[in-house]
């Protein structure tokens, strides 16, 4: 299936992706008459995955100015994006207001851009609240001050301050709170426990908003881990409320989409033994492609011999590395293994999560990306960067 394929490639499997995003979304319209889901652009920057995810009907969740232009040049509208985070520009950032937008505010800066808003009209905007995981969910907290460098905090005056200067502001009307804070656990009841808290926020101030955002951190469609039912009903459980029933719940799931359509192919390339019993294997492929923070010591994977594996000498320890010049250039081992052989190729699954928008242009630059399509045919979606690429201005 993967032989004509040249490497390395990170594969894009558009069936498995949009099971993903029918699957979240059937979860949460069974229990919410209004329910938004965001794609990651931070998550998964691949213009191509942006654009089918837009066909999904998701919205671009981006944090950036960047991101933002990025999404507008794969085809968005603005009320088509939701604009996040500290490192928005002021122009992208009215551009988005204006245009009707899911606009929440993250750093003081964006107050003193609301005054530069046209007054002809209100404009809707949203906020988001500072989650201490140590005070809304102890058990998922690491450490005894799990707080964040994010949302304005109800703890201080911060976010009361700017609700004062929102109210004060003509032009704008409080629209939603965001809440997005991620754990380890990735647990349904942490988010249950958040939202949670976000009520009594809206309780405390008497807020009239359309919306709650409630972020990502979720866990795939994984065997073992909690479903998108059970983040759904987790959700559900803070807000089993009339007055919330016409509230619009918006999730911006990065690695629950991402991780699971993305697979990456390597290919051995050279084979060395430095003692009786060690034998290093180096592939065409990195650590740097899929696993950035250099964290894994195994991967969900699967060996492709490119002959029969019953005719060889068994090995008793391989380790497979990577192309580049780094000592832990090192994906992983395998004991008492047939021996691999150049043109032997390794495809690692699970790979979308942060790995095509982290990987460095070192040693080797990116890495070209297929889609593998409903009707089984693979086609080139982005070409391996080039050195000219790195000149061009």
């Amino acid at each position: 299936m993967y032989k004509n394929l040249q490497t390395p490639c990170f594969i894009f499997n558009e069936m498995e992706f949009e099971r993903g995003v029918s699957g979240f979304r059937e979860a949460l319209e069974s229990r919410f008459a209004n329910v938004k889901i965001g794609y990651s652009v931070k998550t998964n920057s691949l213009p191509y995955a942006l654009q089918f995810a837009r066909q999904l009907g998701c919205m671009a969740e981006v944090v950036s100015h960047d991101e933002y232009r990025l999404a507008r040049l794969c085809g968005y509208n603005p009320d088509e994006i939701i604009y996040n985070g500290p490192m928005k520009s002021k122009e992208t950032f009215i551009e988005a207001v204006v245009g009707g937008a899911i606009v929440n505010l993250e750093a003081k800066r964006e107050l003193d851009w609301l005054d530069e808003l046209p007054d002809n009209k209100i404009h809707n905007i949203g906020i988001r609240l500072n989650i201490n995981i140590s005070h809304v969910s102890p058990e998922d907290a690491d450490g005894e001050d799990d707080n964040s460098r994010f949302g304005f905090s109800d703890e201080s005056d911060e976010f009361k301050e700017a609700l004062n200067r929102i109210e004060l502001n003509s032009k704008v009307r409080l629209a939603g709170l965001h809440i997005h804070r991620t754990t380890h656990s990735r647990s349904p009841l942490f988010y249950e426990r958040s939202v949670g808290y976000a009520v009594k926020v809206i309780r405390k101030y008497d807020l009239n908003i359309d919306y709650i955002d409630v972020g990502g951190g979720y866990f795939g469609i994984f065997p073992n881990k909690p479903t998108f039912t059970d983040y759904a009903e987790a959700l559900r459980n803070s807000l089993d409320d009339p007055e919330f029933n016409n509230l619009t719940i918006i999730i911006e799931p990065g690695n629950a989409l991402t991780a699971s359509p993305f697979s990456f192919l390597s290919e051995v390339i050279d084979l060395k033994r430095v003692d009786s019993d060690t034998h290093f294997v180096t592939t065409d492929g990195s650590r740097n492609d899929i696993d950035t923070f250099f964290k894994k010591t195994d991967y969900l994977k699967e060996i492709i011999f490119k002959d029969s594996k019953g005719q060889r000498e068994r090995l008793p320890l391989q380790i497979v590395t990577g192309c580049t010049c780094l000592e832990y250039d090192r994906l992983f081992t395998l004991r008492d293994f047939p021996g691999l052989k150049v043109g032997d190729r390794i495809l690692y699954n699970n790979v979308g999560a942060y790995t095509l928008t982290l990987s460095p242009q070192f040693i080797r630059l990116w890495p070209r990306v297929y889609a593998l399509g409903k009707d089984g045919e693979f086609k080139l979606v982005r070409r391996e960067s080039q050195v000219e690429d790195i000149l061009s201005k």
